[in-house]
């Protein structure tokens, strides 16, 4: 009888692990292939908490690379003048927008910004964060305990490497930039 509660015990718990983590899974689909994409919510709960939100919207759905520096990172996200499927969409002001909500209080932590790390963008204030993230090509320690560390690439990495490069003399911009086809949680 003990037995059998215990083994009834354990496969509870498998079970809702394993739904734990699915949850944190998310899938970014890009035009060469889909990316499998972790999130940390236990180092940074208000930011996974805010990616999911708008990706499960639709918010992130046709939302370009506007800024994509070949060794470094591609940024995307700005949900207000980024997304080439809205009447809003200006590619010359990508980047300088966000969604309606609240900027995120920083959550820096010990997290390393590798190669396949998502990061959010900022301003210069720190608790700037808002919609727009980058994913780091190579490593980049010099953005650790700068930049919020919010998930890593688990799969799908050089459909990442495959993202359209911009001018390196004008700080990474793109000309016909490629675009998050959907982004959303598995």
């Amino acid at each position: 009888m003990c037995k059998n509660i215990f083994r009834v015990l354990i496969l509870f718990i498998l079970i809702i692990n394993n739904s734990n983590a699915e949850e944190n899974i998310m899938i970014l689909k890009l035009k060469d292939g889909d990316v499998k994409i972790k999130l940390f919510p236990d180092v940074a709960p208000n930011h996974v908490e805010r990616i999911k939100k708008l990706a499960n919207e639709g918010s992130y759905n046709n939302v370009v690379f506007h800024r994509v520096i070949d060794g470094f990172m591609a940024q995307t996200g700005d949900v207000k003048f980024g997304n080439s499927s809205n009447d809003k969409f200006d590619l010359n002001r990508a980047g300088m927008g966000g969604s309606e909500l609240p900027d995120l209080k920083e959550e820096f932590n010990d997290l390393p910004h590798d190669r396949g790390t998502l990061s959010m963008a900022r301003s210069q204030d720190p608790n700037s964060a808002n919609s727009q993230f980058f994913i780091c090509f190579k490593p980049a320690p010099f953005l650790d305990r700068q930049y919020t560390v919010f998930g890593k690439v688990i799969e799908g990495m050089e459909f990442v490497d495959k993202i359209k490069r911009g001018d390196e003399s004008k700080n990474g911009s793109v000309e016909k930039p490629d675009k998050i086809l959907s982004f959303k949680s598995l």
